[in-house]
């Protein structure tokens, strides 16, 4: 190296503005949680044993002197330090080898012992090469091309295969033969090693023996240096998982986090408890975190398309379920540029599954799930309700999730209905079923679910009664209440006309939303005036003057109903209450006009569409086929293909 190396030794040489090889490599080891380091040292001896003083690195370090460096290989120099490395797994490398994060990792990973090769670089003429027989390397050195690759003196080793070798050196070096090359011992008792290849390929690991080599490397460990890492994120808390694999990520390179947007999280898990711009700064103070971007779908592909990562880390939990599209599709546009999935085990520590379930238990909470509704309803512009009438149904609503173009769907809401209700009862939807039992209802939903109620009040009865409800109903955690316009014995409205429905008059229906709002105590619950004159053919002008009416009385939304499969007339509502009032929140339940999509409503300014009965509905013809299968063929076998199986059941309940 020529008066690159004329007042220090080699392994000082600067591969960077602020790095030099030996710095590099001790730093590494530092990332990755080695600590204990011995150095064999010899020429300019002292220079080198203050230079990594100076470097300040939590490092225990071990000196060994090789008095005879300038007649002696380094056989001897490990000779010399022999008692400082018995007994152990050891990283065996050479002080003018500089690799890349990746190859140490590696390694490090690799459950036997390991020296480094590559596949893809051509054989050298006069550095080592590992041959290479039933996946075991049988000998190195310099002379072997037959079944070799190229190879760099970078080495895991298990105790066992360093005991063989170390004592063949010894042997060596007691009988004199110290001027050569360590690997002139190994390949004396490789047969009775388990060393293996670690196939680098064209990741960075290389020598340095000529200035042409330092300049080689210099170019390569700069590209290096640049490289992008991305990884997304959810979460509101931070553990030490999370922690572990950020570390492992920003040794791969410069570490951007996409943060999950609100929205996306609200679809993709629950209702974030941490808005995305607290997140967002979390995120950003974390050590090794360059900067922190929003990532507004639960995909990854624009993203990674503009920011054209050269890594995407990840755990390997979405190797299968819901998410395994979403890895499929990183892959392919990760292969569409050249960029690299790099996956690490899941951590499933029961400290995190603990975490996990308090937070889940703090979403139940009745200040926190209470107004969720309000804040969804902001956030996502349409949300969507399912109706529940028991604890599984409600688990239903709570976890059934549908992957579609790199988002993910899940209802937002649970609507507790009270022709469902009566009806999983076998009662007529008369209001027959009382509150005290319909509050039962929420109970029972309520204490095994997370997501906001919307209750069915019917007309809400007397408004004396109606001001105890609204109280009850906010205590529960109730988010929403909706009340129809009618007064009288309940009839449901799809028998429209053909009952005798009585609507209640503007004035006094007001009275009643008034009373509703001066009882409740927080701001979060909402009271919602269904208006009916659509299902009694009043027409449009009565149930515009209505809508604006109830508002002015204080109702935090609307509900429109029809039961009309044409949806011209809901459309002609919304539009036209949407030209005077832009921001009261417009409810929907497209019983009827169900060929209608979620983006056409919301298009149209609709923010809550409620399925109003479909479990029900569905659930009870299916019951009633299975029991009449098993009439049929008196036994059991025959509805087995029409029943899921118990234990899929079972995984919808929580333990806890």
């Amino acid at each position: 190296m020529g008066a690159i190396t004329s007042e220090h030794p080699k392994c000082m040489i600067e591969v960077s503005y602020k790095e030099t090889i030996l710095s590099h490599q001790l730093s590494q080891l530092v990332a990755y949680g080695i600590f204990d380091v011995v150095i064999t040292t010899g020429y300019y001896d002292q220079i080198l044993v203050d230079y990594c003083r100076s470097l300040h690195l939590p490092l225990k370090f071990t000196f060994v002197n090789n008095p005879d460096y300038a007649s002696t290989n380094y056989i001897y120099s490990i000779y010399c330090a022999c008692e400082a490395l018995r007994d152990d797994d050891i990283l065996l490398m050479h002080g003018d080898l500089v690799f890349e994060n990746l190859v140490l990792e590696a390694a490090l990973d690799c459950d036997t012992s390991c020296m480094a090769v590559s596949s893809t670089a051509p054989l050298p003429d006069k550095d080592f090469k590992a041959v290479v027989e039933q996946v075991r390397i049988r000998q190195v050195g310099i002379d072997f091309f037959d079944h070799a690759v190229a190879a760099q003196p970078l080495y895991k080793l298990k105790r066992e295969d360093w005991a063989v070798w170390l004592g063949r050196i010894e042997q060596y070096c007691e009988r004199g033969e110290r001027n050569c090359y360590a690997e002139r011992a190994l390949n004396e008792v490789s047969d009775l090693m388990d060393l293996r290849p670690l196939d680098c390929k064209d990741r960075l690991c290389a020598e340095i023996d000529t200035p042409e080599d330092l300049e080689t490397v210099k170019a390569r460990l700069s590209k290096v240096s640049e490289r992008t890492v991305y990884m997304c994120f959810s979460t509101e808390y931070i553990h030490f998982g999370h922690i572990a694999i950020i570390n492992k990520a920003r040794r791969l390179g410069r570490l951007i986090i996409g943060e999950l947007s609100d929205e996306a999280v609200a679809s993709y898990k629950r209702f974030p408890l941490i808005p995305y711009e607290e997140r967002k700064t979390l995120m950003e103070n974390i050590e090794g975190v360059e900067r922190v971007v929003e990532q507004q779908t639960l995909s990854y592909a624009d993203n990674l398309r503009r920011l054209k990562p050269d890594y995407v880390v990840h755990g390997d939990d979405w190797c299968e379920g819901f998410q395994k599209p979403i890895r499929q599709e990183v892959i392919d546009v990760l292969a569409g540029y050249g960029g690299q999935l790099v996956e690490y085990p899941y951590s499933s520590d029961p400290k995190y599954k603990e975490l996990d379930a308090a937070h889940r238990a703090e979403l139940s909470m009745p200040d926190v799930r209470r107004g969720r509704l309000r804040k969804l309803i902001n956030m996502k512009g349409l949300m969507t309700a399912m109706e529940a009438h028991s604890g599984i149904t409600g688990l239903i609503v709570e976890k059934t999730k549908v992957l579609q173009k790199g988002k993910t769907y899940q209802f937002d809401a649970v609507w507790i209905s009270s022709l469902c209700d009566s009806t999983a009862k076998g009662k007529p939807d008369i209001a027959l079923v009382d509150m005290t039992s319909r509050f039962r209802t929420i109970d029972d939903i309520m204490e095994v679910t997370t997501k906001p109620i919307i209750f069915d009040g019917d007309t809400g009865g007397l408004t004396e009664h109606f001001v105890y409800t609204v109280r009850s109903l906010e205590r529960m955690d109730v988010s929403m209440v909706i009340i129809e316009d009618k007064t009288g014995l309940k009839k449901n409205s799809l028998f429209g006309t053909s009952v005798k429905q009585t609507q209640d008059s503007i004035e006094h229906f007001c009275e009643k939303i008034a009373a509703g709002k001066r009882a409740q105590k927080t701001k979060e619950f909402m009271i919602c005036a269904r208006i009916e004159p659509l299902i009694l053919e009043r027409g449009m002008e009565d149930v515009l003057q209505r809508a604006f009416a109830f508002v002015g009385a204080g109702a935090d939304a609307i509900m429109i109903h029809s039961r009309r499969k044409d949806p011209a007339e809901i459309f002609e509502f919304v539009g036209r209450f949407r030209a005077q009032d832009k921001t009261t929140p417009i409810v929907v339940v497209p019983t009827s006009c169900n060929s209608v999509t979620e983006d056409e409503f919301k298009q149209r300014g609709v923010n809550v569409v409620i399925y109003a009965n479909q479990l029900t509905r569905s659930g009870f013809p299916a019951m009633q086929q299975a029991a009449r299968s098993i009439l049929e063929h008196h036994r059991a076998k025959e509805c087995d293909a029409m029943c899921m199986p118990i234990k899929e059941i079972i995984t919808l309940i929580p333990e806890e």
